[in-house]
């Protein structure tokens, strides 16, 4: 899960690493002046909170050096489709911004911690060169990235801070406070389950070393003993995706029009690439889980159909441990609480197939039966042309 700057940076106080004073988040610039006198004497900075780099220079950052220079700054930030090399041209709506104190930076530092998988563990990555440019910075000069391995039993320690310090050149009366800040990152991307925690830039300011951005990628499997991070916001989540996690259902909205219900994420990836070798697009991946039962199926057709793009159902069912006529009397129990107005075609395999196709055969409700994966993807796909006719 991505947490928006303001998210992460509530990461960062909890952990003693410093940021910017702060007036919150508002989202109108009626809330503006309560902001301001939050976060202290001018100047202060507007950002817009959305998950994109490249923010300021797609004018989403902005600098305003007294009250009316801030209210003209939420004003046009807010509301506003902004355009990054990340958002791609359709942009990203901002509706709403975080009001931080100005800082006077004497030099910037980029500063990250990463899930280096090849290791197993945390890794440092770091750069006495901080600033918008990074990415350019990897390809231009990439003898300025430096890595540091790090072992997630013990945290960074100090000599080794002390190291990364000296290779990022920092003043010496500032090498402490660097260290102090640098475990206290890997400790964020320790205690909090994380993927990535970057800071850039990093700035020294006359006042000492402090951490002007914040982005946190969380895992999202271990929400479960992350309270904090599970009751907050999934920002790239659609509402059906945020439903579907509500009932514990793995969906995932997609393009297409044929709506998929399958059972185990390899069968629903599976059932996602037949149909588009039939010519077809899925509208979604859905797995329903190992309990295919009726309230499970009822839920996830609920969901499907909530999607307006969705021109045909397409179930595909393995029967395992629920065996297939249990899993067609649940598909059949699940029919009875909505109203299925597209084509409904289902593929049972596994066990008891047989009596579960008879059941569903016998029903009288109006479906389309499949015995294999291709001839049900090449059904549904007939479905929706014959829908759109």
């Amino acid at each position: 899960m991505k947490l928006l700057e303001h998210e992460s940076k509530e990461l960062f106080r909890s952990k003693g690493v410093p940021v910017p004073p702060s007036g919150g988040v508002i989202d109108s610039a009626g809330k503006l002046a309560s902001a301001l006198k939050r976060a202290g004497k001018a100047p202060w900075v507007i950002k817009a909170q959305v998950l994109a780099g490249g923010r300021g220079k797609a004018g989403g950052i902005k600098l305003a050096k007294n009250p009316k220079e801030a209210r003209e700054a939420a004003k046009a930030i807010i509301g506003m489709t902004l355009v990054t090399p990340q958002t791609g041209a359709k942009g990203i709506k901002v509706k709403e911004v975080l009001i931080e104190t100005g800082a006077k930076i004497e030099r910037e530092i980029y500063f990250s911690v990463v899930l280096d998988r090849k290791s197993a563990g945390p890794m440092i990555i770091a750069s006495a060169q901080g600033g918008m440019e990074i990415e350019n910075l990897v390809h231009s000069n990439p003898d300025a990235i430096l890595k540091f391995p790090v072992d997630p039993t013990t945290g960074l320690l100090d000599f080794q801070a002390r190291k990364l310090a000296f290779a990022l050149k920092l003043p010496a009366e500032r090498v402490g406070e660097f260290v102090k800040l640098a475990k206290n990152l890997v400790r964020v991307f320790v205690d909090y389950d994380c993927s990535l925690v970057e800071v850039n830039p990093l700035v020294l300011t006359p006042k000492g070393l402090v951490a002007l951005d914040g982005k946190v990628v969380t895992d999202d499997n271990a929400l479960f003993r992350q309270p904090v991070l599970a009751a907050k916001k999934d920002h790239e989540a659609s509402a059906l995706e945020r439903e579907a996690k509500k009932h514990d259902i793995s969906y995932i909205g997609l393009d297409g029009d044929i709506g998929c219900m399958v059972n185990g994420a390899g069968l629903a990836m599976g059932t996602m690439d037949t149909i588009a070798l039939a010519g077809g697009m899925p509208a979604n991946f859905l797995d329903v889980g190992g309990a295919a039962n009726e309230e499970r199926v009822t839920k996830a057709f609920q969901i499907i159909l909530k999607d307006p793009k969705v021109k045909a159902v397409l179930v595909n069912i393995f029967g395992g441990i629920v065996k297939c006529d249990m899993i067609a009397a649940g598909i059949l129990a699940a029919l009875k609480k909505i109203k299925l107005k597209v084509p409904l075609v289902v593929r049972l395999q596994g066990t008891n197939v047989e009596a579960g196709r008879e059941l569903l055969a016998k029903s009288g409700v109006k479906l389309i039966s499949a015995d294999s994966l291709w001839e049900a993807a090449q059904k549904a796909v007939a479905a929706v042309k014959e829908a759109r006719n």
